[in-house]
């Protein structure tokens, strides 16, 4: 994706809000089934969770305005390991929303040309996306905008044409409705349909995936944008609903329930607009799903945790190898499940609750590893606690209303987790392979010599990137933590500890004496020490990079201050490690 391309607040939003407001198509109905005439106070629970996270999401993307999401976050606080997980359950999630996505616009299509084969059109249909991401990222915001601004059109009517079927027919039915009898109590009722209705916020974590891409300042009104989206039109759709239609005729039209609505409050015309919007906001959930894994997976090659093969681009910026390869991960699960996507409904929902969840905790991370940073926003300590909670309390909800989920999850997950632990332990993994060709070698000959050069080969070249570190005269204890991580979390055997000075200022004895102490004491690394006339800054980092060969997210600095004049975001990857 382009990086002179800078995404404006409405094709943000558009990009980001055809995922979470394509949720209207269902989410009444799920609530429905689990609250009853209750449903629409679920939504508003839902809405009001998703406002907490509008803080949480904000303070941390704030904070580290980097593509990654849940990832970037624990990337800078934790581990590659803690980040990796929540890099393999975005991953997931995306992969499913795809799918789903493209297969239920392609059966609400089927509705309207009886002889659409499904199966064929899907893969069409995520073809063409592919096809659009490769063309890059402003020709994927054109599309999205029109998608999005269609969708809150139809919406926007078929709540004042419900409206108005209600004004003219009087609220019996309304009234019968909410004489019916819950399964159950009602705060049974309301569990179970908050947990169902959770789901109506899957896509508000997008646009963190793709911030890099945002223009200054419109992060934050993505999330305003989105939640106002959903707070509306998901409580206030839920409540015609049950005002227009007796409750018995809900589960015999859940896939189709906003369709259904409108046909009883207006006519077959307004249904099958219903039904075209939903195949093409359906569509533009898949155009998200695209856009927020390139930024993803993009951020972990560039950090080596994927093969540096992924980030080579086209002409028009976008990282080919990225789309191509998730294009064909769709296809295939696609195929596997024959398109009964049932199963992948139990990855979608616990893949992307748990994203959601580590937000949150990355935030807490956040607080106490990185409380200098700077940050435009600031949620406090309740807010993260309660935002958490109710994504805890959805994910139980979820697992236990379908066990089954989480069998199938962890049949997607364990695969996922254990390709990216191969990546992770990739020099651990060849080191015991050529133990292993020594081994054969001494007993069989010579003819394990070429798989002996290769695989000293691909050693030799995983460990030969360098690293850097800033210090501004770190005492021995903050280099240390230094040393610690990068043998713990990257593959080298080089690192520059780099201190820049002013002019006529002289290196501190105690710090050359803490660099030769650690020099000695990690033999595995070797240490170069480099002092620097000049003063740190994106000019410095840009002029450093060129001149070792060494990309900027391979360099390494501790938390700034208050004071710091930079966004983490202009030193161009630049990571916070102490």
């Amino acid at each position: 994706m382009s990086t002179h391309t800078k995404l404006n607040e409405l094709e943000a939003t558009a990009i980001c809000g055809n995922d979470i407001s394509s949720s209207c198509l269902y989410v009444s109905a799920l609530a429905i089934t689990y609250a009853g005439q209750y449903a629409w106070l679920a939504l508003l629970l839902v809405a009001a969770v998703l406002f907490l996270f509008r803080k949480i999401y904000g303070e941390v993307v704030g904070a580290l305005p980097l593509n990654g999401g849940a990832y970037n976050v624990l990337l800078n606080t934790t581990s590659k390991s803690n980040a990796s997980l929540a890099a393999a359950l975005t991953i997931l999630s995306y992969m499913a929303t795809a799918v789903i996505s493209a297969s239920e616009a392609m059966h609400y299509l089927h509705a309207l040309w009886e002889g659409l084969p499904v199966l064929p059109a899907t893969i069409g249909l995520l073809g063409l996306f592919l096809v659009l991401t490769l063309l890059g990222m402003s020709e994927s915001a054109k599309v999205a905008v029109v998608i999005f601004l269609a969708h809150l059109a139809t919406l926007t009517l078929l709540v004042g044409v419900a409206g108005w079927y209600l004004s003219t027919h009087g609220l019996g039915t309304l009234e019968l409705n909410f004489q019916a009898p819950l399964k159950g109590s009602l705060a049974t009722a309301l569990f179970y349909g908050f947990s169902a209705a959770m789901l109506g916020i899957s896509g508000f974590e997008s646009s963190a995936n793709f911030v890099e891409e945002q223009a200054p300042g419109v992060f934050l009104k993505t999330l305003r944008n989105m939640w106002v989206v959903v707070s509306f039109f998901n409580p206030v759709l839920a409540l015609l609903a049950v005002g227009v239609l007796p409750l018995v005729t809900v589960g015999q039209h859940t896939e189709t329930l906003l369709s259904h609505l409108g046909q009883v409050a207006g006519g077959r015309w307004l249904a099958a607009l219903i039904s075209i919007d939903a195949v093409a906001v359906l569509s533009g959930a898949v155009l998200t799903s695209f856009v927020g894994v390139s930024g993803l997976m993009k951020r972990m090659a560039l950090d080596r945790i994927w093969p540096q093969s992924f980030l080579k681009e086209n002409g028009r910026g976008s990282n080919y190898i990225i789309l191509l390869s998730f294009f064909v991960l769709c296809i295939s699960i696609l195929l596997i499940t024959r398109g009964q996507l049932g199963p992948l409904a139990g990855v979608y929902t616990i893949s992307f609750l748990s994203v959601m969840a580590f937000f949150a905790i990355g935030n807490f991370l956040l607080k106490g590893k990185r409380r200098r940073l700077p940050r435009p926003v600031y949620a406090t300590i309740p807010t993260v606690v309660l935002a958490l909670l109710g994504v805890v309390v959805g994910l139980f909800g979820n697992i236990k209303l379908h066990p089954d989920f989480l069998v199938v999850f962890l049949q997607y997950f364990v695969p996922t987790m254990l390709l990216v632990v191969v990546m992770l332990e990739r020099v651990a993994i060849l080191k015991l392979i050529l133990h292993g060709i020594q081994r054969l070698s001494e007993r069989y000959g010579s003819w394990s010599r070429f798989g002996r050069l290769t695989v000293r080969r691909m050693l030799r070249e995983l460990n030969q990137q360098e690293f850097v570190f800033f210090t501004k005269g770190d005492n021995v204890s903050n280099l240390n933590k230094v040393m610690t991580y990068v043998v713990e979390n990257e593959f080298t055997t080089r690192l520059k500890i780099v201190t820049l000075l002013r002019e006529g200022e002289q290196v501190a004895p105690e710090l050359l004496t803490d660099v030769r102490v650690l020099d000695r004491a990690y033999e595995q690394i070797e240490v170069e020490f480099v002092t620097r006339q000049g003063k740190f800054g994106p000019e410095l980092i840009d002029e450093l990079s060129r001149e070792w060969g060494i990309p900027k997210n391979f360099m390494f600095i501790g938390s700034p201050g208050d004071q710091f004049p930079y966004q983490i975001s202009e030193l161009g990857g630049v990571r916070l490690i102490i």
